[in-house]
């Protein structure tokens, strides 16, 4: 048992995967079906068999997951019940002499380990070269129905449901009246929410990009473009820009809306599958300009798989994004801006998104003119080159310095 600050026990958390279960997957990836993949040298269909294969393969004999365990078993973590749900959280207290409760939100398709790079230096900034006035206490949670926050007693969860359990476990579990939000990609809608209900709580957001509610209800619900065409007389720049965002974004949002079940079915009962599902996303939304490669080695890319494997998450995690449509997201109130906290903003320029920006000033005008500037009250935003969509992962220097800013005068 270990205290949470407020006089509070907590049970702590171990991530221990029975041995059968990891006995099964390697059975499974020995006996891989791998496809004869023509013409796919170049990866012009999507992964290549060339390329997945040694990975498959390192996986089935040579990838460590016990140590991978230990590693991320050296976080103080714990595992709780909220409304039916289990959730699953690290909770890091900070050194310094006016710590800032924050909540740390992952995306999809990642885990907690994404957040891993930002756990020593937002909890003890001295350690990292900071200032101790800038700690946070930091509660990185696995999202309900993702990772080890599994398995869900119910098939409802969405960005907006999450937002009710992740403020129960802040006030109600750990105690705290008063705290931030941090969020990316999925995590970054709950993190809008939270803004959006519960303004009175929230002293501040952050976002690795942001989200704002209503996200996934429009007409076209499975179309990433919501039915944009590219205009007459664009740029080569702008079209190409455009292309490469649909290419990269616009299968996963379609099969999940519209074969959410079918394609959990496929990937449920492969890991190679689950594997292949995860990576191309990875690969595709990192750093359009970085080394793929050095930036997410191989133990990572497998790790994460593991994870999603372990847990049978990926079917709860990809229905997230059709109960946004089937429970769809009312306001609370209507008061402008809709997310009141202050808000501060990430942006790294290797993202795919927006199409037709390469600088600090370009994407800081796509903000300004574009559909999320009204739902918020930004106070700090900010500009990368290094790194793409997994902020926390490409760029944890970068973004542990964004978020410091943000919050400080938030205390």
């Amino acid at each position: 048992m270990s205290d949470n600050g407020n006089g509070r026990s907590l049970e702590r958390y171990s991530i221990d995967v029975p041995q059968d279960v990891l006995d099964d997957l390697r059975t499974r990836l020995r006996a891989t079906r791998f496809d004869a993949d023509l013409d796919n040298e170049t990866g012009y269909y999507g992964l290549s068999t060339q390329y997945i294969k040694p990975l498959v393969e390192y996986w089935a004999d040579g990838f460590d997951w016990r140590a991978q365990e230990q590693r991320m078993n050296s976080h103080n973590q714990h595992r709780v019940e909220i409304d039916g749900t289990p959730v699953h959280f690290i909770y890091v207290r900070g050194k310094g002499p006016n710590r800032l409760p924050v909540l740390l939100h992952h995306g999809w398709p990642w885990t907690p380990d994404f957040n891993s790079k930002l756990i020593g230096p937002l909890t003890d900034p001295a350690a990292h070269g900071g200032d101790p006035a800038d700690a946070f206490d930091l509660v990185v949670p696995s999202l309900p129905g993702f990772a080890w926050s599994t398995p869900v007693g119910r098939g409802d969860l969405n960005y907006w449901k999450i937002a009710d359990i992740m403020h129960k476990l802040m006030t109600e579990v750990l105690g705290f009246e008063k705290y931030g939000a941090i969020g990316s990609d999925y995590g970054a809608l709950v993190t809008s929410q939270l803004g959006h209900k519960y303004a009175d709580h929230v002293v501040g957001v952050h976002y690795g990009g942001e989200l704002v509610p209503g996200f996934f209800q429009s007409d076209k619900y499975w179309d990433v473009t919501e039915g944009f065409k590219i205009p007459e007389g664009a740029t080569e720049r702008f079209r190409e820009d455009w292309l490469y965002f649909e290419a990269t974004r616009a299968g996963h949002v379609a099969t999940h809306m519209l074969e959410t079940q079918v394609v959990t079915h496929a990937l449920n009962d492969s890991p190679v599958g689950t594997l292949a599902w995860l990576l191309k996303r990875w690969k595709e939304w990192s750093d359009r300009w970085g080394d793929f490669d050095e930036v997410f080695p191989r133990d990572f890319i497998l790790t994460q798989a593991t994870t999603y494997w372990v847990t049978q998450s990926i079917g709860s995690s990809i229905r997230m994004y059709k109960n946004s449509l089937r429970y769809p997201w009312k306001p609370e109130h209507d008061r402008q801006p809709q997310i009141e906290p202050p808000a501060g903003l990430t942006y790294l320029l290797g993202d795919a998104y927006p199409p037709d920006v390469r600088t600090a000033e370009e994407r800081i005008a796509a903000f300004e003119n574009g559909p999320t500037r009204a739902w918020l009250n930004p106070v700090n935003i900010k500009v990368h080159e290094k790194g793409g969509h997994f902020v926390a992962w490409e760029n944890a220097e970068a973004f542990t310095g964004d978020i410091r800013e943000t919050f400080r005068k938030l205390r």
